[in-house]
């Protein structure tokens, strides 16, 4: 199959070049990118170094540097104190935010559950979500506008509190999702938490603000722990299940309750917001390149003509990983991934990084480098097709190292598994006139949402 031309496509959001100077360091919102005060050297440059008045930020882009962060000097860059803070505010001692052995007892213990055999046995409640999904908009006539990321976001919580949760019990998705959503709108940088002296109280107010919003829903998962530990073998076999069994492979321990309860949040937020983002991003690169997606078409049709899509199936939807993974480079669901702290001074691409610099891999800058991407704005899936070689460095979406993501391989089969199911029976149209914008708050979407006309089309066997 040759390569598509893309010469005539329409540039897409997120396209405007970065400025020429650093304005601010702190993010704000901006419709063309998540990163408004980072200048274009750091797009350019392996190794940009930024100083202001809140100290030293290192951007580490070059994949030799980005593995030296990562992997090789993973220890001198632990996540930094504020970041933290933030997250064991919302999440607790979860994955998220936990470090030290905490973080290595609760990675070797969980492994199994996000295991390839655990992934293959979730994909079936996965596929089921998806088809039932796309029967509900079989159900609307043709030519219906619905909020696509909307739509991503209440499929993928679907399959989370199935997958999590099996059918039903103490406690609900939709539950979970609101009070992540609540606490989320109330996780604001306040120029105070820099403060010595006054940022100890106001993290102990956030926290205060969290645990009051999680009351109720805390008091659900306790339930449902003790229920399922009374149940023993006759529990359902979803991911709570597996995460109360899990046993330490060095220790033999197992989580407590507290313990499991804060892997459930977190999972929560990494098994369901970053996905919904990305199925989203999806719909939007799709819209607007109807070449590509004609050829996505054409091997959904060939390979599945018309039945649901199983896990034994995605090995040979690879141009529709091809999308998945060019989509992803483009609008990494958490492009900003986490900034380090350098606990001792160190040396990264030959560029001096002093004592107490916060270092930052970030993957919106790594996945649109000029050094590391030719033409790094355009959309083109070929960038992944099978044989193309590249640094393992160079493409981070769900970060790399000892805390790469646990869930990654789970992401990246209920990606694909909704998009065969949706683009067998659907092609999206963007609302005419609608400008997408981007949206950054840890995860990134699109802005007030994604407006895209129901077209209905007919899978075709070959």
């Amino acid at each position: 199959m040759t390569a598509i031309d893309l010469a005539s496509e329409p540039m897409l959001v997120g396209a405007k070049p970065p400025p020429a100077k650093a304005r601010m360091m702190l993010s704000g919102q901006d419709p063309e990118t998540p990163f408004p005060g980072i200048p274009v050297q750091a797009y350019e440059q392996p190794v940009y170094v930024q100083r202001s008045i809140l100290g030293t930020w290192v951007f580490v882009s070059d994949p030799e540097g980005v593995k030296r962060v990562l992997l090789d000097n993973v220890a001198n860059y632990p996540k930094t104190l504020m970041e933290r803070r933030f997250f064991q505010a919302a999440f607790g001692d979860g994955l998220l935010s936990s470090e030290g052995e905490t973080w290595r007892a609760h990675r070797r213990t969980m492994a199994p559950a996000f295991a390839p055999p655990s992934v293959a046995a979730y994909g079936p409640v996965m596929a089921a979500a998806a088809q039932t999904f796309t029967d509900h908009w079989a159900g609307l006539p043709a030519g219906t506008e619905v909020d696509v990321a909307r739509e991503m976001s209440d499929l993928t919580l679907e399959i989370i509190g199935l997958t999590m949760f099996s059918a039903g019990g103490a406690v609900s998705a939709r539950g979970v999702e609101t009070a992540l959503t609540r606490v989320m709108a109330t996780l604001t940088f306040n120029p105070l938490f820099l403060v010595p002296g006054l940022s100890g109280l106001m993290f102990k107010t956030l926290s205060r603000k969290v645990r009051a919003i999680f009351a109720e829903l805390d008091a659900a998962i306790a339930a449902m722990i003790a229920e399922r530990e009374a149940l023993g073998d006759a529990a359902p076999k979803d991911l709570l299940a597996r995460l109360i069994a899990a046993r330490d492979s060095e220790t033999g321990a197992k989580m407590t309750a507290a313990e499991v309860r804060d892997e459930v949040v977190t999972i929560f937020l990494a098994g369901h917001e970053t996905t919904a983002a990305a199925m989203a991003w999806v719909w939007y690169v799709l819209s607007q390149h109807p070449a590509v997606e004609a050829r996505l078409h054409e091997e959904l049709d060939r390979v599945l003509g018309g039945r649901t899509p199983t896990v034994a199936d995605l090995p040979n939807l690879t141009y529709a990983r091809m999308v998945l993974d060019e989509t992803m480079r483009l609008y990494p669901p958490a492009p900003g991934t986490s900034s380090r702290l350098a606990v001792e001074a160190d040396e990264i691409c030959g560029v001096k990084i002093p004592k107490g610099a916060n270092v930052a891999v970030v993957p919106w800058i790594i996945h649109r480098h000029r050094d590391l991407w030719d033409r790094p704005e355009r959309f083109d899936p070929e960038r992944f097709a099978p044989g193309t070689e590249r640094p393992r460095f160079a493409y981070v979406p769900f970060s790399g190292g000892p805390r790469v993501c646990i869930g990654a391989q789970f992401a990246v089969a209920e990606a694909l598994l909704i998009l065969a199911t949706v683009a067998q029976r659907f092609h999206l149209e963007l609302k005419p006139g609608h400008r997408v914008a981007i949206h950054h708050r840890v995860t990134m979407r699109p802005a007030g949402g994604l407006p895209m006309i129901l077209r209905p089309r007919q899978a075709t066997a070959s």
